[in-house]
């Protein structure tokens, strides 16, 4: 996207070494913000337990953290085009690592959940800037390939990460130590981006950030979230239920009205004119839905119908956290580059469809050799589709739109996370909790609702092919844009 006017000059490093430990500062911050998203699930027993918190408010351990995270993208990617990447980036992990802290010692429900509402605002910070800077470091087609592949396998597999990180933490120390392991790794890395990030001013307070925008989509998004997680309580056509969602698509279609009509816009309606950007993040909320929606429902799978413990239930999705790793670092790039990021996103689609195909048919005393993992190894197809659709999405990205740019796909892939694991979990719930009260045994009951949840991960990724077979097919010239 060209853009009328000109960024201050960004110091880059142009020496090999100085640009990939720069990577590596990046995706390190960014993989420990990526699994707080789903490392507490493993551990949610036993901090019910020992914090006493009541069943219909321990999603919002989760919650929390994923509203506050996804509602502030897209303010956090335009504040680093203007006050500069680097700053909001240090920034946002300093609160990230400050919250992590008070999520540690927290001694009651309300401390915990304001904590991680506070690790989401600093996550927010942090990532919404990352893949800006990623792409100013490496403006080389193939070397860009490659630095995608691995930021993409943080946010492929940090789900994975955190669900067998926080079993291996609770297990074998205690909960709050899921969040103090940030402290020594947040400070080395606020450290290390201080020397190795490069320093850019960023283009002025002058051209705005819309205050009002980002109030208007948060809001909308936190009373979506919470609207969809409350259908456990309230039911789907409950009056509580509609005037919550109503309400939440009047304020998400405020939101899109300010942004046509504010002399400087949050979210300039522009940048959605070409096709690539937006149909790249409508993918991914889909993608995201499916794929993080599954991890969470498999770890509670494991523990809930086939009784594994906390490390148990982490250490089994071990097998799909290699795969995606070595899929994003090692072939992603070179897949990419030689057959097109929307051939490899097309063809490693397919495998976590038929993951999620063969989870419509999980039986309830399932065998993890012969029924989990098989699905485990399908899924890390997810580790070649992320990096194609990330270089889809940030293929024109310009200086001036980088942050913004960034932001709106880090937006759209918490937002799916969030919808992903609110629809799935609450379609279980919903499911299972029918067919408790119809006297099916609490096993059979369980497993039942977990099909039907897969069934529609299925669907979302079958809606992600289709979309990527009609959409991402013609490529043109971005429109010219005006900051």
């Amino acid at each position: 996207m060209t853009t009328s006017t000109s960024s201050p000059p960004i110091t880059t490093p142009t020496n090999d070494r100085a640009r990939w430990l720069a990577l590596t500062t990046l995706c390190a911050s960014m993989l420990m913000i990526v699994l707080d998203s789903t490392i507490v699930t493993v551990a949610l027993p036993a901090i019910q337990t020992d914090l006493n918190i009541a069943t219909t408010s321990l999603g919002w351990v989760i919650n929390a953290y994923l509203i506050a995270f996804g509602g502030l993208l897209l303010l956090a990617g335009r504040l680093g085009d203007l006050l500069g990447r680097r700053r909001v980036f240090i920034t946002g992990l300093t609160l990230f690592t400050l919250a992590s802290l008070l999520c540690g010692i927290a001694t009651t429900p309300t401390q915990l959940i304001t904590a991680r509402f506070l690790q989401g605002i600093g996550g927010a910070l942090t990532s919404a800037v990352s893949l800006g800077m990623l792409v100013t470091l490496f403006p080389e087609p193939h070397h860009r390939a490659k630095a995608i592949g691995a930021f993409s396998f943080v946010s492929a597999a940090g789900a994975s990460i955190g669900l067998i990180s926080g079993g291996i933490l609770t297990q074998t120390l205690s909960w709050p130590w899921i969040f103090l392991v940030n402290l020594p790794i947040g400070i080395a890395a606020i450290l290390l981006a201080l020397r190795l990030l490069p320093a850019d001013p960023g283009i002025g307070l002058r051209q705005g950030a819309d205050i009002l925008g980002a109030l208007l989509v948060t809001s909308g998004l936190m009373l979506g979230v919470y609207t969809i997680v409350e259908t456990t309580n309230h039911g789907w056509t409950s009056p509580r239920t509609l005037t919550g969602g109503a309400i939440a698509l009047a304020l998400l279609t405020g939101f899109t009205l300010r942004q046509a009509t504010a002399p400087t816009p949050l979210l300039p309606l522009r940048i959605l004119t070409y096709r690539p950007v937006w149909s790249a993040n409508l993918i991914q909320i889909l993608m995201a839905s499916a794929g993080v929606g599954f991890q969470v429902l498999i770890a509670l799978y494991s523990q809930q119908v086939l009784g594994y413990d906390a490390l148990k239930a982490g250490l089994a999705l071990t097998p799909t956290t290699l795969l995606i790793g070595a899929f994003s670092l090692l072939l992603s790039a070179r897949l990419i580059t030689r057959y097109g990021a929307r051939t490899v996103l097309l063809i490693s689609l397919t495998l976590p469809l038929a993951a999620f195909c063969l989870l419509t048919r999980i039986p309830t005393h399932a065998s993890y050799l012969t029924d989990l993992l098989p699905t485990l190894v399908l899924v890390s197809g997810f580790g070649l589709a992320f990096p194609a659709l990330t270089n889809l999405a940030m293929s024109n990205a310009q200086s001036d739109d980088a942050g913004l740019t960034s932001g709106l796909f880090n937006t759209t892939q918490t937002v799916g996370s969030a919808l992903g694991i609110a629809i799935l979990s609450t379609i279980a719930t919903t499911r299972t909790t029918t067919l408790l009260t119809n006297g099916e045994p609490i096993p059979d009951a369980l497993a039942s609702g977990h099909r039907l949840a897969y069934t529609t991960a299925t669907a979302f990724i079958a809606a992600a092919i289709l979309l990527t077979f009609a959409l991402l097919r013609a490529t043109r010239t971005p429109p010219t844009t005006h900051a």
